[in-house]
C-alpha cells in the first residue's frame, strides 16, 4: 500500500488523516470540495455526489506540469467526505449526500481495481444521541450493540455499512473496512472539557466518548495496513472519557438501568475499542490528561 486516496482529507479528521499518512511515507491524494488548512499533500476539487468525477479522481494524475503527475491508480481508498453530523442541513439533503457520495465512492473505486477501503461510519449508527429516555442497551458498547440510526445523518451511515456488506460480497478480494469514529477532538477542543465536569448530561449524549484526531488517524492507517479481507467495522474511540469522574460512578448518575456487562476502571471508555485493538492493532497514544 503506497498511493491512498483520501475524500474529504481537508475535514477535521480528514487533515490528521492526510498528515499521518504523508507523515508515514504514503503518497496521498486529497479529494474534497474545499482545498485543506493543512495542505500537506496534493489537493483535487471533486463532487462526490457525481459518479462521473468520482471515477475520474480515481484516475488522477495532476497534469503535465504538475509535480505529482504520476500518482497512480490507488491501493486504498479512505473515504471520509460527507456532511458530518446531524443538524447541520435539512435531513433530505444529508441523507442524499452521504448516500450517493459513499455509493459513487465504493463504486468508483472498485471500477479503478481498489482493493482496500477504510471509511468513516459512526458512533451514531448505535442509537445516539443517548439520554435517560433513550439509553444505550448495555454499556460498554461494542459492535453487537443494536444498530439505532436515530436521524438521517446515522441512518445513512448504517446504510453505508450494508452498502460496503453487499459491494464486498459481489467482489470477495475487496475489503472494506467501516470505522465507527466518535465525536473527533482536536487539541484545541481541549479547553472545552472544563465546562463539562460539573454537569454529566452535557455529554451524556455519547457517554462522554471522543476521538483525537491523531489517533483517528492511526486507526485509519491501521486498517490500511492489516492483513484482512471481507467487509468489518469497528467502534473508533479514545481510551479514556471526556470526563474527570469514574465511568462506572457516570453510568450509575445518569443511566442507573443500564447494565455493565463488565468491569469499567476509572475514567474508560464506554464504547468498547476491544475489537479495534485485537484485529486492527489499534491503540491510542493521546489523552486530553496528558495534552500534547
Amino acid at each position: 500500500m503506497k498511493n491512498v486516496v483520501v475524500t474529504g482529507g481537508s475535514g477535521k479528521a480528514g487533515r490528521a488523516v492526510c498528515r499521518h499518512l504523508v507523515e508515514q511515507g504514503y503518497d496521498v491524494l486529497n479529494i474534497d470540495m474545499q482545498p485543506s488548512s493543512d495542505p500537506v499533500c496534493p489537493f483535487y476539487r471533486i463532487d462526490l455526489t457525481d459518479l462521473g468525477q468520482a471515477v475520474d479522481a480515481m484516475q488522477w494524475t495532476g497534469g503535465r506540469d504538475h509535480p505529482f503527475r504520476k500518482f497512480r491508480t490507488p491501493d486504498a481508498v479512505v473515504h471520509l467526505a460527507a456532511v458530518p453530523a446531524p443538524d447541520l442541513l435539512p435531513e433530505d439533503v444529508t441523507f442524499r449526500n452521504n448516500v450517493v457520495s459513499t455509493y459513487n465512492v465504493f463504486d468508483a473505486a472498485i471500477r479503478a481495481g481498489v482493493k482496500r477501503i477504510v471509511w468513516a461510519s459512526s458512533e451514531t449508527t448505535l442509537g445516539l444521541p443517548f439520554s435517560p429516555d433513550n439509553p444505550p442497551a448495555y454499556a460498554p458498547i461494542d459492535e453487537d450493540h443494536p444498530m439505532r440510526p436515530e436521524s438521517a445523518y446515522s441512518l445513512s451511515k448504517d446504510l453505508g455499512e450494508e452498502m460496503a456488506r453487499q459491494m464486498q460480497r459481489w467482489n470477495p478480494d475487496t475489503t472494506f473496512i467501516g470505522l465507527r469514529l466518535s465525536n473527533v477532538l482536536e487539541p484545541k477542543d481541549y479547553a472545552r472539557f472544563a465546562g463539562w465536569q460539573r454537569n454529566p448530561h452535557m455529554r451524556e449524549w455519547n457517554l462522554w466518548g471522543y476521538i483525537e484526531g491523531r489517533d483517528c488517524a492511526q486507526a485509519v492507517r491501521k486498517a490500511i495496513e492489516v492483513d484482512f479481507v471481507g467487509a468489518d467495522h469497528f467502534i473508533i474511540a479514545n481510551a479514556d472519557t471526556v470526563m474527570e469522574r469514574d465511568s462506572a460512578a457516570l453510568m450509575k448518575e445518569v443511566y442507573p438501568g443500564v447494565a455493565l456487562r463488565r468491569e469499567v476502571r476509572e475514567t474508560e471508555t464506554l464504547l468498547s475499542i476491544d475489537k479495534a485493538r485485537r484485529i486492527l492493532g489499534f491503540e491510542p497514544e493521546y489523552s486530553w490528561r496528558n495534552a500534547q
